[in-house]
């Protein structure tokens, strides 16, 4: 004869294998309860910055010398499109925010105004220096671009 099962007995059966913590669960468990674990805490990893795409920014310090006497200007769209004034000409390319703070521009294309040779030089350098960005950074509410090239830094704009 086979021996009947209540209720309860059926129901138990079907929950204790939800019950039983898995694998990782109980290794976790076993790591928090070893003696020979330091009683220091490991800092959680850096929180990941977002990009503050459509934000307009102005240039005010290049390689770290401020800039005073000179409209530059950054944009970078939704569509991971950069675009701005250097000095002397327009200028746009693909510009793209990665993780870890890294970040790509492509090549740029620009207008082609004739300025007097300090503006054209001064714009050389800047877009230059933007084409070889490879690191951003929001410092203070600035917009910080490193690279090979050197190190813009930006405020937002209206």
């Amino acid at each position: 004869m086979t021996p009947r099962l209540g209720f309860a007995a059926v129901l138990a059966a079907l929950v204790a294998p939800m019950l039983v913590p898995g694998e990782a669960a109980a290794q976790r468990q076993k790591a928090l309860t070893r003696p020979d674990q330091s009683s220091t805490p490991t800092p959680p990893p850096p929180q990941e910055k977002t990009f503050p795409l459509g934000a307009s920014w102005s240039l005010v310090q290049f390689n770290g010398k401020p800039v005073y006497d000179r409209r530059v200007t950054l944009s970078i769209d939704q569509n991971l499109r950069g675009t701005g004034f250097g000095g002397c000409n327009t200028f746009s390319a693909a510009a793209y925010p990665l993780r870890q703070q890294s970040f790509a521009v492509g090549p740029i294309a620009i207008t082609k105004r004739s300025c007097d040779k300090g503006t054209l030089d001064f714009e050389r350098s800047f877009l230059t220096t933007l084409r070889a960005t490879q690191k951003w950074d929001l410092v203070n509410g600035r917009l910080v671009l490193k690279g090979g090239a050197g190190e813009l830094v930006l405020s937002r704009s209206l």
